[in-house]
């Protein structure tokens, strides 16, 4: 390597540098390090051979510093230094980011490569948060980093970065624990419609959420129907498809025949519907309010929560259960679920008694619905009184976190 240097930029004042960089001083050897003048096989020598880390940093910032001098200073004992050439190597990126088949360019690559498996996250963590802008970044290192264990390391290329790769973003789906992971993928600016169905086929409630409020991309009528399909029981997805601009007439019919009644509202409210769909979207609900025995313009069944919930339970209706206990009690869809699926008698009675429902309708929830066994319901207090005192349903309602 010295050798080719030599030959390309000749002999002159090479040998007082080299004695300096041999034997001078560290102010010498300094000033030699930062200096746009000196011959990069000289710069390059001291990468390999000072030993004091003020002038390794030296060469690192100096921009006269050939790409080359990376192979040996991506390995530098000191994380300081490493950290300099990281930012260097990412700041240069928009300059030979498009040279792919340049040896500046396979310098760079080999060792923005090592330094993305760095032990140091500080250093990890630079690559990301910068990587992540590029749309030429090399796809392999990105996808080094979006595997990162660490989530500050790997959350921003999985959220942003559009080069990493389509079979990384599926493998890392679908060998990832973290449920944050599906969340980041989708949020991205660009996915493609087999990505979005790996979110959807996963059910991750909250990535199928993020990816419904995603305003920068289009959803296929095929992601769209799937969406649908799995909004039967998932119903933290139903208001949210049903405000999706793309959503065709024909899925928001079959969305019509399970949904509740304010999102029933979201859909015939829509701007883009014609008078003939909206009375279509009606007709689906109305039917399936006639199966409940209320009907469409019955506003009382919507005020009275209890009859709402017992014509519910009637049918098996999860969803318009959750709904309607939720907007009871103004705790979360997610709350709700995860209280029934306790199937506790205690718990049911303190989440209708915070929702002001009646005790026969929590006897209800708790037989019919929840299932809990019979030696453990809890039955009103004189055919129509809660069985706990106050202070015991607040107990309780502080244990489950409402």
């Amino acid at each position: 390597m010295l050798a080719f240097f030599s030959k390309i930029f000749g002999p002159k004042s090479y040998a007082a540098q080299k004695l300096i960089a041999d034997n001078g001083r560290i102010n010498a050897r300094l000033k030699l390090a930062k200096s746009k003048k000196t011959h990069p096989e000289i710069l390059y020598y001291l990468a390999e051979h000072d030993d004091d880390p003020a002038v390794r940093r030296a060469i690192v910032e100096n921009m006269a510093t050939p790409i080359q001098t990376s192979s040996i200073l991506v390995r530098d004992p000191d994380t300081d230094i490493r950290l300099a050439l990281a930012d260097r190597l990412v700041h240069l990126w928009p300059d030979i980011g498009d040279q792919a088949q340049s040896q500046i360019y396979a310098f760079a690559v080999q060792s923005l490569g090592v330094l993305a498996l760095d032990e140091v996250l500080k250093i990890r963590v630079a690559l990301s948060s910068t990587l992540k802008d590029f749309a030429n970044a090399p796809p392999k290192i990105v996808a080094t980093l979006a595997r990162d264990v660490e989530r500050q390391v790997s959350e921003p290329v999985l959220r942003y970065c559009i080069a990493l790769p389509d079979d990384d973003l599926m493998d890392i789906l679908k060998q990832h624990p973290e449920s944050w992971v599906a969340e980041a993928v989708a949020g991205r600016p660009i996915i493609s419609v087999p990505i979005s169905e790996a979110i959807i086929e996963g059910e991750n409630v909250e990535a199928g959420k993020v990816l419904l409020g995603n305003k920068s991309i289009d959803l296929s009528e095929h992601v769209l129907k799937h969406i649908v399909e799995k909004a039967k029981s998932i119903p933290e997805w139903q208001k949210a498809v049903a405000l999706r601009k793309e959503l065709p007439t024909s899925l928001a019919k079959d969305l019509a025949t399970f949904v509740s009644y304010s999102i029933r509202e979201v859909l015939i409210n829509r701007s883009d519907f014609d008078r003939a769909t909206i009375e279509d979207i009606s007709e689906a609900f109305q039917r399936r309010m006639d199966m409940m025995g209320g009907t469409e313009k019955d506003d009382e069944l919507y005020d009275n929560k209890d009859e709402a919930i017992c014509d519910a339970i009637a049918v098996r209706d999860k969803v318009a259960i959750i709904e309607v206990l939720s907007e009871a009690t103004g705790m979360s869809l997610e709350d709700v679920d995860r209280i029934l699926g306790l199937q506790s008698a205690k718990s049911v009675v303190a989440m209708c008694w915070k929702g002001k429902l009646s005790m026969r309708t929590a006897f209800s929830l708790q037989k019919d619905f929840v299932k809990v066994p019979p030696k453990e319901l809890l039955y009103p207090r004189g055919g129509s009184e809660y069985p706990m005192t106050e202070e015991e349903i607040r107990w309780q309602l502080d244990f489950l976190g409402v």
